[in-house]
């Protein structure tokens, strides 16, 4: 299940983010940098008016003079009563930071923030430093970026390096958590890698401005963006993949228009084959797929309505990512059944090429859809691929 973290500078924030339905209320000042430091007075007010009824976090900056004043700093805000406390490990002194916080953190929750946009020497985000952090007795990490103004999380690290990220994360033990100037249409696009929270601010405030003040329309997109947690919960029992759905989605009829939204020649460095050469390096495939969606609503300007191309693109380069793949079918029928788990989707065509084995392309091309007939969305999810019909054009591929 996937929290919605919302970032805010005071109570009166607080107070209009816990109306607004945020999970995790997350103090920080935007104007001090990324990770902006909480007074602890700010703190103490706002846990006492949150009195329990939502998780409270504090960040306590990321640029220290010494370990010593981070621990001290981190201290202080546990005192004042956050559940848990933020602590940025920029690479110049990541190691020492852990090593200075492990005997606070055997005691209170913390959470290391990791950035994106800088480069980890030694331990790297993709080689050891999670391991560290949760060594340390950290409770969780956390992505987010530096430099704010210079573009998103997504913009550093693609969905495939993000979900490896979270797959590290999972495996030492640590809940794992993705900000870093994060806007609107980011969401749909995090969620099916199942962070334990998104992590909001810029995107809830009035201009998309972090230094602004909440903004009760832009709160209120985020939040229906995110299914809230007893929605999650439900969908554990009736089998729907609700992390692709937002909380106002209306399931269409079998006789509602569709769209067609596709992704054409897009090309990928892929490990894919059967041959043993063909483990040595990756080759080159092209991409081609077609997306019949449901209109949920005829007529909207609304993005809660809107299946993205960028969940077609991202299934691609997450499939692709896993690793040595052994045949284009394969790869074909894993990226149809990823596009299917939205249940807007009513029929989707993969194409997939192989183009260094020719003087042309090699490869297949599938159908995948719905049963007809299917009235309920547990119906239309149910476990996934078992739940689509399959409709083969053409293959032979390798």
């Amino acid at each position: 299940m996937t929290a919605m973290l919302a970032s805010v500078t005071d109570a009166a924030e607080a107070e209009a983010a816990l109306a607004g339905g945020a999970d995790v209320i997350d103090l920080k000042d935007p104007r001090a940098g990324a990770l902006g430091a909480a007074a602890a007075q700010t703190v103490r007010d706002v846990v006492a008016l949150v009195a329990g009824r939502r998780k409270v976090s504090a960040a306590a900056g990321d640029d220290f003079a010494s370990p010593a004043d981070a621990a001290a700093a981190a201290a202080a805000l546990a005192e004042a009563g956050a559940d848990y406390v933020k602590i940025g490990l920029r690479p110049e002194n990541a190691l020492a930071l852990l090593k200075a916080l492990a005997p606070l953190a055997a005691r209170r929750p913390l959470v290391a923030v990791l950035f994106a946009d800088l480069p980890y020497a030694g331990p790297s985000l993709t080689d050891g430093l999670v391991e560290r952090v949760a060594g340390a007795g950290f409770k969780g990490a956390m992505l987010d970026t530096a430099v704010k103004g210079r573009g998103r999380l997504l913009d550093h690290m693609d969905v495939a390096a993000l979900a490896a990220f979270v797959a590290r994360c999972r495996a030492a033990g640590l809940a794992c958590g993705l900000a870093g100037s994060l806007e609107p249409p980011d969401a749909p696009r995090l969620l099916p890698l199942r962070p334990d929270f998104l992590g909001f601010r810029g995107a809830l405030c009035a201009g998309g401005t972090r230094e602004g003040r909440l903004d009760l329309a832009a709160f209120a997109l985020i939040r229906d963006l995110i299914p809230a947690l007893e929605d999650e919960e439900r969908a554990a029992a009736d089998g729907v993949d609700w992390r692709l759905l937002g909380r106002g989605y209306a399931p269409p009829s079998e006789a509602a228009e569709t769209d067609r939204i596709f992704v054409r020649d897009f090309l990928l460095p892929c490990s894919i084959g059967a041959y043993e050469f063909e483990r040595a390096q990756k080759q080159d495939v092209r991409f081609n797929v077609d997306v019949d969606v449901h209109r949920a609503r005829l007529q909207s300007d609304d993005m809660r309505d809107v299946f993205s191309y960028d969940l077609v693109t991202d299934a691609i380069r997450i499939i692709a990512g896993r690793g040595h793949i052994e045949l284009v079918e394969t790869l074909a029928r894993e990226i149809a059944e990823s596009v299917l788990r939205h249940p807007a989707v009513a029929r989707v065509t993969v194409r997939v090429e192989k183009l260094d084995v020719i003087r042309g392309a090699v490869g297949v091309e599938i159908v995948r859809e719905r049963p007809k007939g299917v009235a309920a969305l547990e119906d239309l999810f149910g476990s996934g691929a078992e739940g689509a019909g399959a409709t083969p054009l053409r293959a032979g591929g390798r």
